[in-house]
């Protein structure tokens, strides 16, 4: 197991070492991982010179604890999530290397979920729980000179709408991205 983390690590590294062409690039895709909530991976499609779409496909409930009231009851676990974003950026520098972006969307989120009304029995009873609420993010993104991968820090919140209205979920994230 520690020798194949070894490897994909130093590969990885390896990979992101390669000198390419400028990679402030906002006509085309990128690819990645999302560390935070929801942690996963990351999808950017850019469309011309400031905005973008970005999909985050991976767990919930992981960063900020398994155990957390909602509803009448507690969530006790990770579950799955889906969040896209319709994105505005905007360059910080000239060379267009620190980009900020903020933007809104939805996400969807499958977690079980024990309601107190059954704690006490004998068989641990558990519902499973698709929620449905909308997103707001905003981060800053730096693209390395002559590198094909960009990082990201970003922050926002989720606001459930569907199972448990106005529930509210502190988003955050950090990552990288290859633009290709």
């Amino acid at each position: 197991m520690r020798k194949s983390l070894l490897i994909t690590s130093l590969a990885l590294i390896g990979f992101l070492m390669q000198a390419n062409r400028v990679c402030a690039q906002y006509n085309n895709w990128s690819l990645g991982f999302r560390i935070g909530e929801p942690s996963g991976i990351n999808v950017r499609k850019y469309f011309g010179n400031n905005h973008a779409f970005d999909l985050n496909i991976g767990t919930y409930g992981g960063i900020y604890g398994t155990n957390r009231s909602y509803r009448s009851g507690d969530y006790k676990t990770v579950g799955l999530s889906i969040q896209g974003h319709y994105l505005w950026h905007k360059a910080l520098t000239k060379s267009e290397s620190i980009r900020v972006y903020y933007g809104f969307g939805g996400q969807i989120n499958n977690r079980r979920y024990y309601p107190d009304y059954l704690a006490g029995q004998s068989v641990n009873y558990v519902k499973g729980n698709i929620s449905l609420g909308g997103s707001g993010i905003g981060g800053i993104e730096f693209f390395p000179p002559s590198k094909p991968y960009s990082f990201f820090l970003e922050t926002g919140a989720y606001v459930e709408l569907l199972q448990a209205p106005f529930f509210l979920s502190l988003n955050t994230g950090l990552g990288l991205r290859y633009n290709f």
